[in-house]
């Protein structure tokens, strides 16, 4: 064997001891990650399962939280979806920010680690009953109303982090910081419009929650996209 030869075998076996392989390793953690957010982006938005299974709910004038509300016929089947889907998006999460070092981006994916977390307390404390279609019903419970605001913090502050890690980053390509620069502002604008129901003024609020959460279907489709163009690289 060659000397030059030897050299590059030696070199592949140190990296494949601490670099190649530690790379590859991180490399399939973020395409596990890239897939399940991908399927999070889907399964986030199952207000679209209102088209075939029929809740009696008005998608314009009811939350979505109302379809798994305790006394509503599909209770189980949308508790589920969303149980399943925040557990992917904590798992997601935690395959990517074991491997980063401290940081906005790492910030960033255990944000998103709270957000899944709190929407599992959000299912396991839901609303008694359906205020769009119960006389009676109250808006909802401090409870619940104190979970969702959890989850939605948790993902405000999972964009931010990454809009000022692309800030702060020279020379990296980080495509989900960048549209995070906009999409953040009209999330928040979409979950604030659908709050009238909480100030006495309902009506329309199932629109503007339905966009809010199609943004959040976005960001988890921009992550992935993300994590699988820098997984390439690793």
């Amino acid at each position: 064997m060659s000397k030059s030869r030897a050299l590059r075998v030696q070199g592949v076996a140190g990296d494949g001891m601490f670099g190649v392989r530690c790379r590859d390793e991180r490399g399939i953690r973020w395409r596990v990650a890239a897939g399940l957010l991908l399927v999070v982006a889907v399964t986030y938005n199952d207000w679209l399962l209102q088209f075939w299974v029929r809740t009696g709910l008005d998608q314009r004038d009811s939350y979505v939280s109302e379809a798994f509300a305790a006394d509503q016929p599909h209770h189980v089947l949308f508790s589920v979806v969303e149980l399943v889907t925040a557990t992917l998006v904590m798992a997601a999460a935690g395959l990517v920010v074991t491997g980063l070092p401290r940081g906005w981006p790492a910030a960033g994916w255990g944000a998103l680690m709270v957000f899944g977390a709190c929407s599992v307390a959000d299912v396991a404390l839901p609303m008694r009953c359906a205020p769009s279609r119960e006389a009676g019903c109250p808006v909802d419970t401090i409870a619940h109303t104190t979970t969702s605001g959890l989850v939605h913090f948790a993902l405000f502050a999972s964009m931010a982090a990454f809009v000022v890690a692309t800030r702060a980053a020279t020379g990296e390509d980080c495509r989900a910081g960048r549209w995070a620069r906009w999409l953040l502002p009209v999330s928040v604008a979409a979950a604030v419009s659908s709050a009238g129901p909480y100030i006495g003024h309902p009506g329309g609020q199932g629109v503007a929650q339905r966009i809010h959460l199609l943004t959040v279907g976005l960001w988890f489709w921009l992550l992935a996209t993300q994590l699988w163009r820098e997984q390439r690289h690793t």
